[in-house]
């Protein structure tokens, strides 16, 4: 006997991929993530592709696994794809010291963030 499987985390025409230590705050990668929001899937990749924003090659190399999922993984149409889902939240923080004047010293937060994003096929009206 061995343990049953777990349960699919999304539905059965959805894939799922999660890049956990993202480095750079959750407010900075959000704004990216707003971008590609309910957009097609190969939309999303151009447009990370040619944004301004340093969040925007994890964000995109996160999509590009979420795609590669479902294609390999759960058989969807690669064209039909849809980003249904990119949310993001904190993942740790490293803390550092910094010298300062006087003796003193303050910390520096670096902090970590995570992404998650779910890609669906969607039915051509």
């Amino acid at each position: 006997m061995s343990k049953q499987a777990a349960p699919r985390k999304v539905g059965d025409k959805e894939a799922l991929a999660v890049g956990t230590t993202i480095r750079g705050s959750a407010q900075k990668l959000n704004l990216v993530a707003a971008l590609i929001r309910g957009k097609k899937a190969e939309d999303a990749l151009n447009i990370l592709s040619f944004s301004p924003k340093a969040m925007a090659v994890d964000v995109r190399k996160v999509l590009a696994s979420a795609i590669a999922n479902a294609e390999n993984n759960h058989n969807l149409d690669v064209d039909a794809l849809v980003v249904a889902e990119a949310s993001v939240g904190k993942s740790l923080s490293m803390k550092r010291f910094a010298t300062r004047a006087r003796g003193r010293s303050t910390r520096i937060v670096k902090p970590f963030s995570r992404v998650r994003i779910v890609v669906r096929e969607q039915e051509e009206a």
